[in-house]
């Protein structure tokens, strides 16, 4: 529960869902963390159930000032960090003859530029031991219908973890992502509810049940700690095995 002790962290997106877990894991590990998303009240909930000193900083990441904003602010208010999760992003399941420009623009500021520009902006306050640890998804790894452009986003984010692990390895600073499966979250209820989506999921999960933020948030604060310590370029999939054996075509969703 000490893995992290005197760490500090920046968490985007956790305001809700696995963000906001991953924010109390680390938490709960003993790092200092910085809430970033853009309700300001979502975060403060949040941060009230923290222990370590959280602090909440307000923004949207879509816009391309947000991120400089956002690491100046972070590094003033904790003196460096050691440890940078991106997991704010957009979600889009719609057909790709029904995608249009506007909504591939929406997917790659958020889910891909936000995140090169925030890692780019903290670099320096980084120190050797860093961790950076970017949430992928499980539709990157394994085909999933009516999610192309999504799917894309959240391929170009691996594919930087790789690269990134090349040029930061040598100063000490791993990287890595996770790519969590379908998570029990506000963002599926609607899907959920549909009859047969919730046993299909279940049947195409080796370990039959959804996973929680929970699961995602213990991942990402092993990948943190000094545990992972020789772990960089690497997309750890956390969906139960869905990673591997994904058919969402078999079913309704």
């Amino acid at each position: 529960m000490t893995a992290l002790a005197g760490r500090r962290a920046v968490v985007t997106g956790a305001s809700r869902g696995i963000g906001a877990a991953i924010a109390q894991a680390l938490d709960r590990a003993g790092a200092r963390v910085v809430l970033v998303a853009r309700g300001e009240a979502a975060l403060a909930e949040v941060a009230a159930g923290l222990v370590h000193d959280p602090v909440v900083l307000a923004g949207d990441l879509a816009d391309p000032e947000t991120p400089a904003r956002i690491a100046a602010h972070a590094v003033q208010a904790l003196g460096g960090v050691d440890i940078l999760v991106n997991n704010a992003a957009v979600a889009a399941r719609v057909a790709t003859v029904d995608t249009d420009a506007g909504l591939i623009d929406r997917l790659l500021a958020t889910n891909v530029r936000a995140p090169l520009l925030l890692i780019g902006a903290l670099i320096p306050a980084i120190p050797r031991g860093g961790s950076i640890i970017n949430v992928s998804s499980v539709s990157a790894l394994v085909g999933t219908p009516r999610r192309a452009a999504y799917a894309a986003s959240k391929g170009a984010l691996d594919a930087a973890t790789r690269s990134l692990a090349m040029e930061l390895g040598p100063d000490g600073i791993r990287v890595n992502s996770v790519a969590p499966g379908v998570v029990d979250t506000a963002m599926w209820a609607t899907n959920k509810a549909v009859p047969g989506v919730a046993e299909h999921i279940e049947a195409q999960t080796p370990l039959r049940r959804w996973s929680t933020p929970d699961d995602v948030a213990d991942v990402v604060a092993f990948l943190a700690s000094d545990a992972a310590r020789f772990v960089t370029g690497e997309t750890i999939a956390v969906g139960g095995g869905m990673g591997r054996t994904l058919d969402l075509y078999g079913g309704p969703v």
